[in-house]
Protein backbone atom coordinates (compact mmCIF):
# COMPACT_ATOMS: atom_id res chain seq x y z
CA UNK A 1 0.00 0.00 0.00
CA UNK A 2 1.22 3.54 -1.36
CA UNK A 3 0.46 6.42 1.48
CA UNK A 4 2.18 9.07 0.28
CA UNK A 5 5.02 9.01 -2.70
CA UNK A 6 5.34 6.30 -5.14
CA UNK A 7 8.14 6.68 -7.81
CA UNK A 8 7.66 5.74 -11.68
CA UNK A 9 9.59 1.94 -11.68
CA UNK A 10 6.72 1.07 -8.88
CA UNK A 11 3.61 2.32 -10.53
CA UNK A 12 4.84 1.23 -13.94
CA UNK A 13 4.67 -2.49 -12.82
CA UNK A 14 1.47 -2.26 -10.97
CA UNK A 15 -0.36 -0.32 -13.83
CA UNK A 16 -2.19 -2.70 -15.27
CA UNK A 17 -3.93 -4.25 -12.06
CA UNK A 18 -7.35 -3.68 -11.90
CA UNK A 19 -7.55 -2.68 -7.97
CA UNK A 20 -5.15 0.44 -8.92
CA UNK A 21 -6.85 3.71 -10.38
CA UNK A 22 -4.83 6.49 -11.51
CA UNK A 23 -5.98 10.25 -11.98
CA UNK A 24 -4.26 12.63 -14.10
CA UNK A 25 -4.48 16.03 -12.56
CA UNK A 26 -2.83 18.61 -14.58
CA UNK A 27 -3.62 21.43 -14.93
CA UNK A 28 -2.47 25.51 -14.85
CA UNK A 29 -4.77 27.97 -13.02
CA UNK A 30 -4.27 30.78 -15.83
CA UNK A 31 -5.41 28.10 -18.48
CA UNK A 32 -8.33 26.11 -17.07
CA UNK A 33 -8.84 23.65 -20.21
CA UNK A 34 -5.14 23.50 -20.48
CA UNK A 35 -4.45 20.47 -18.31
CA UNK A 36 -7.91 18.53 -19.85
CA UNK A 37 -6.40 19.34 -23.81
CA UNK A 38 -3.24 17.88 -22.44
CA UNK A 39 -4.65 14.74 -20.95
CA UNK A 40 -6.52 14.22 -24.57
CA UNK A 41 -3.20 14.66 -26.41
CA UNK A 42 -1.90 12.15 -23.97
CA UNK A 43 -1.44 10.71 -20.52
CA UNK A 44 -0.21 7.43 -18.78
CA UNK A 45 -2.11 4.82 -19.81
CA UNK A 46 -4.90 4.13 -17.68
CA UNK A 47 -5.36 7.09 -16.03
CA UNK A 48 -8.72 9.22 -15.95
CA UNK A 49 -8.71 13.13 -15.88
CA UNK A 50 -9.43 15.13 -13.06
CA UNK A 51 -10.40 18.74 -13.25
CA UNK A 52 -9.71 21.05 -10.13
CA UNK A 53 -12.34 23.32 -10.80
CA UNK A 54 -14.82 20.86 -11.52
CA UNK A 55 -13.77 17.53 -9.71
CA UNK A 56 -11.16 18.77 -7.17
CA UNK A 57 -13.39 21.81 -5.74
CA UNK A 58 -17.05 22.81 -4.69
CA UNK A 59 -19.23 25.96 -6.11
CA UNK A 60 -17.58 29.16 -5.41
CA UNK A 61 -19.73 31.76 -3.51
CA UNK A 62 -19.39 35.81 -2.33
CA UNK A 63 -17.77 34.01 1.05
CA UNK A 64 -15.59 31.32 -0.44
CA UNK A 65 -12.01 30.92 -1.69
CA UNK A 66 -11.32 30.31 -5.22
CA UNK A 67 -11.47 26.53 -4.24
CA UNK A 68 -13.79 25.32 -1.62
CA UNK A 69 -13.83 22.57 -0.69
CA UNK A 70 -16.23 20.03 -2.89
CA UNK A 71 -19.05 18.57 -0.35
CA UNK A 72 -18.39 15.03 0.89
CA UNK A 73 -21.14 13.06 -0.86
CA UNK A 74 -20.52 14.64 -4.35
CA UNK A 75 -16.92 13.81 -3.93
CA UNK A 76 -17.41 10.40 -2.72
CA UNK A 77 -19.94 10.61 -6.01
CA UNK A 78 -16.99 11.28 -8.01
CA UNK A 79 -14.61 8.56 -6.60
CA UNK A 80 -17.24 6.18 -7.46
CA UNK A 81 -17.78 7.55 -11.11
CA UNK A 82 -14.09 6.86 -11.29
CA UNK A 83 -14.69 3.34 -10.26
CA UNK A 84 -13.11 3.83 -6.89
CA UNK A 85 -13.88 2.59 -3.76
CA UNK A 86 -11.66 1.50 -0.61
CA UNK A 87 -9.81 -1.42 -2.09
CA UNK A 88 -8.13 0.36 -4.66
CA UNK A 89 -4.97 1.83 -4.57
CA UNK A 90 -5.15 5.77 -6.05
CA UNK A 91 -2.20 7.00 -7.44
CA UNK A 92 -2.27 10.91 -8.38
CA UNK A 93 0.15 12.94 -10.45
CA UNK A 94 0.79 16.17 -12.26
CA UNK A 95 3.11 17.85 -15.02
CA UNK A 96 5.75 17.65 -12.61
CA UNK A 97 5.71 19.42 -9.49
CA UNK A 98 2.80 17.37 -7.61
CA UNK A 99 0.92 20.43 -6.41
CA UNK A 100 -2.06 20.01 -8.26
CA UNK A 101 -2.07 16.30 -7.11
CA UNK A 102 -1.07 16.94 -3.67
CA UNK A 103 -5.21 18.23 -3.61
CA UNK A 104 -6.08 15.01 -4.66
CA UNK A 105 -3.94 13.20 -2.17
CA UNK A 106 -5.26 15.34 0.76
CA UNK A 107 -8.90 14.89 -0.59
CA UNK A 108 -8.63 11.23 -0.44
CA UNK A 109 -7.51 11.27 3.05
CA UNK A 110 -10.87 13.67 3.97
CA UNK A 111 -12.88 10.73 3.29
CA UNK A 112 -11.03 8.71 4.83
CA UNK A 113 -9.17 6.51 2.31
CA UNK A 114 -5.24 6.32 2.69
CA UNK A 115 -4.81 4.20 0.08
CA UNK A 116 -3.46 7.20 -2.11
CA UNK A 117 -0.33 7.84 -3.06
CA UNK A 118 1.46 11.19 -5.34
CA UNK A 119 3.57 10.15 -8.49
CA UNK A 120 7.10 11.82 -7.51
CA UNK A 121 7.99 13.66 -10.62
CA UNK A 122 4.64 13.93 -11.89
CA UNK A 123 4.11 13.14 -16.00
CA UNK A 124 8.26 14.91 -16.51
CA UNK A 125 9.18 12.12 -14.75
CA UNK A 126 7.03 9.59 -16.10
CA UNK A 127 8.55 10.96 -19.64
CA UNK A 128 12.14 11.12 -19.01
CA UNK A 129 11.54 7.35 -18.13
CA UNK A 130 10.18 6.45 -21.41
CA UNK A 131 7.55 4.98 -19.94
CA UNK A 132 3.81 4.10 -21.91
CA UNK A 133 1.45 7.03 -23.13
CA UNK A 134 -1.58 6.71 -24.13
CA UNK A 135 -4.41 8.88 -25.94
CA UNK A 136 -7.43 6.92 -25.24
CA UNK A 137 -10.67 7.95 -23.27
CA UNK A 138 -9.99 6.03 -20.62
CA UNK A 139 -12.63 4.22 -17.63
CA UNK A 140 -13.67 2.32 -14.93
CA UNK A 141 -16.25 0.06 -13.96
CA UNK A 142 -17.98 2.54 -11.47
CA UNK A 143 -19.01 1.61 -8.16
CA UNK A 144 -20.17 3.24 -4.73
CA UNK A 145 -17.50 4.66 -2.30
CA UNK A 146 -18.32 5.28 1.04
CA UNK A 147 -17.22 7.70 2.81
CA UNK A 148 -15.63 7.20 6.07
CA UNK A 149 -14.39 9.24 8.90
CA UNK A 150 -12.06 12.22 7.80
CA UNK A 151 -8.26 11.42 8.44
CA UNK A 152 -7.39 14.75 8.14
CA UNK A 153 -8.48 18.32 9.83
CA UNK A 154 -9.49 21.59 8.75
CA UNK A 155 -9.49 25.00 10.22
CA UNK A 156 -12.08 27.74 9.15
CA UNK A 157 -11.83 31.53 8.58
CA UNK A 158 -13.39 32.62 12.07
CA UNK A 159 -10.87 30.42 13.89
CA UNK A 160 -7.46 31.78 12.37
CA UNK A 161 -7.00 35.06 13.85
CA UNK A 162 -8.10 33.95 17.57
CA UNK A 163 -5.77 31.21 17.13
CA UNK A 164 -2.92 33.16 16.07
CA UNK A 165 -3.75 35.98 18.78
CA UNK A 166 -3.14 33.29 21.32
CA UNK A 167 0.02 31.19 19.70
CA UNK A 168 -2.25 28.17 19.26
CA UNK A 169 -1.54 27.89 15.79
CA UNK A 170 2.02 28.11 13.09
CA UNK A 171 -0.05 29.51 9.98
CA UNK A 172 2.21 28.71 6.89
CA UNK A 173 1.85 29.89 3.86
CA UNK A 174 2.92 28.21 0.65
CA UNK A 175 2.83 30.58 -2.07
CA UNK A 176 5.93 31.89 -3.48
CA UNK A 177 7.65 34.81 -1.31
CA UNK A 178 7.11 37.03 -4.01
CA UNK A 179 3.26 36.91 -3.41
CA UNK A 180 3.51 36.28 -0.07
CA UNK A 181 5.34 39.66 0.47
CA UNK A 182 2.54 40.94 -1.97
CA UNK A 183 5.17 42.60 -4.48
CA UNK A 184 3.83 40.48 -7.02
CA UNK A 185 0.06 39.10 -7.41
CA UNK A 186 -1.80 38.33 -10.53
CA UNK A 187 -4.07 35.72 -9.30
CA UNK A 188 -6.30 37.43 -6.47
CA UNK A 189 -7.50 40.88 -5.99
CA UNK A 190 -5.06 41.60 -2.84
CA UNK A 191 -1.34 41.49 -2.39
CA UNK A 192 -0.16 40.43 0.61
CA UNK A 193 -0.40 37.53 3.32
CA UNK A 194 -2.51 36.96 6.40
CA UNK A 195 -0.78 38.83 9.39
CA UNK A 196 1.29 36.36 11.64
CA UNK A 197 1.79 33.90 8.97
CA UNK A 198 5.34 32.73 8.11
CA UNK A 199 6.11 31.68 4.55
CA UNK A 200 6.98 28.37 3.44
CA UNK A 201 7.11 28.43 -0.30
CA UNK A 202 5.96 24.22 -1.54
CA UNK A 203 8.79 24.16 -4.02
CA UNK A 204 11.19 24.07 -1.28
CA UNK A 205 9.88 20.71 -0.66
CA UNK A 206 11.55 19.27 -4.31
CA UNK A 207 15.07 19.12 -5.33
CA UNK A 208 16.51 20.58 -9.08
CA UNK A 209 14.82 17.49 -10.44
CA UNK A 210 11.17 18.47 -9.38
CA UNK A 211 11.49 15.04 -7.15
CA UNK A 212 10.42 15.24 -2.94
CA UNK A 213 13.54 15.68 -1.08
CA UNK A 214 14.16 12.62 1.67
CA UNK A 215 12.24 12.45 4.19
CA UNK A 216 15.02 13.35 6.90
CA UNK A 217 15.82 16.17 4.96
CA UNK A 218 12.35 17.41 4.81
CA UNK A 219 11.89 16.27 8.64
CA UNK A 220 14.75 18.33 9.48
CA UNK A 221 13.18 21.55 7.51
CA UNK A 222 9.72 21.19 8.76
CA UNK A 223 10.68 20.68 12.74
CA UNK A 224 12.65 24.19 12.29
CA UNK A 225 9.12 26.25 11.10
CA UNK A 226 7.34 24.44 13.81
CA UNK A 227 9.82 25.17 16.63
CA UNK A 228 8.61 24.00 20.46
CA UNK A 229 5.03 23.19 18.21
CA UNK A 230 3.19 20.00 17.66
CA UNK A 231 2.74 19.47 13.93
CA UNK A 232 -1.35 18.99 14.87
CA UNK A 233 -0.32 23.27 15.79
CA UNK A 234 0.49 23.71 11.67
CA UNK A 235 -2.34 25.03 9.55
CA UNK A 236 -1.40 24.75 5.88
CA UNK A 237 -2.73 28.23 3.26
CA UNK A 238 -1.66 29.22 0.30
CA UNK A 239 -3.90 31.25 -2.30
CA UNK A 240 -6.94 28.79 -2.46
CA UNK A 241 -6.02 25.49 -0.48
CA UNK A 242 -4.64 23.83 -3.15
CA UNK A 243 -1.16 23.98 -3.06
CA UNK A 244 -1.36 24.05 0.61
CA UNK A 245 -2.09 20.26 0.38
CA UNK A 246 1.62 19.87 -0.94
CA UNK A 247 3.30 21.18 2.33
CA UNK A 248 0.91 18.77 4.35
CA UNK A 249 2.09 15.79 2.22
CA UNK A 250 5.79 16.89 2.65
CA UNK A 251 5.02 17.07 6.32
CA UNK A 252 3.42 13.08 6.09
CA UNK A 253 6.66 12.31 4.20
CA UNK A 254 8.53 13.55 7.02
CA UNK A 255 6.84 12.06 9.34
CA UNK A 256 5.02 15.05 11.11
CA UNK A 257 1.25 13.81 10.98
CA UNK A 258 -1.23 15.76 11.92
CA UNK A 259 -1.33 19.42 10.59
CA UNK A 260 -4.57 20.83 9.52
CA UNK A 261 -5.29 22.53 6.08
CA UNK A 262 -6.88 26.31 5.79
CA UNK A 263 -8.99 25.80 2.61
CA UNK A 264 -10.61 28.98 2.27
CA UNK A 265 -6.53 30.37 2.05
CA UNK A 266 -6.11 34.29 1.42
CA UNK A 267 -8.41 34.28 -1.42
CA UNK A 268 -11.36 33.53 1.14
CA UNK A 269 -9.40 35.78 3.96
CA UNK A 270 -9.67 38.63 1.50
CA UNK A 271 -13.45 38.20 1.06
CA UNK A 272 -13.49 40.43 3.79
CA UNK A 273 -12.22 43.78 3.49
CA UNK A 274 -11.99 44.54 7.49
CA UNK A 275 -9.48 41.35 8.16
CA UNK A 276 -6.32 42.02 8.25
CA UNK A 277 -3.45 42.32 5.37
CA UNK A 278 0.45 42.46 6.34
CA UNK A 279 2.64 42.80 3.51
CA UNK A 280 6.49 42.18 2.96
CA UNK A 281 8.58 39.21 3.94
CA UNK A 282 7.72 38.63 7.59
Amino acid sequence: MYTTLIQTAELAASMADTRWAILDCRFELAQPDWGERAYASAHIAHAQYAHLDRDLAGAVTPASGRHPLPQRAHWAATLGRWGIDHNVQVVAYDQGSGAYAARLWWLMRWVGHTRVAVLDGGYAAWLAASLPVSAAAESRAATTFIAGAAGVATVATEQIEPALKHRQIVLVDARGADRFAGANESIDAVAGHIPGATNQPFMKNLDARGRFLPAPELACRWQAVLGAHAASDLVSMCGSGVTACHNLLALEIAGLSGARLYPGSWSEWIRDPARGVARGAA
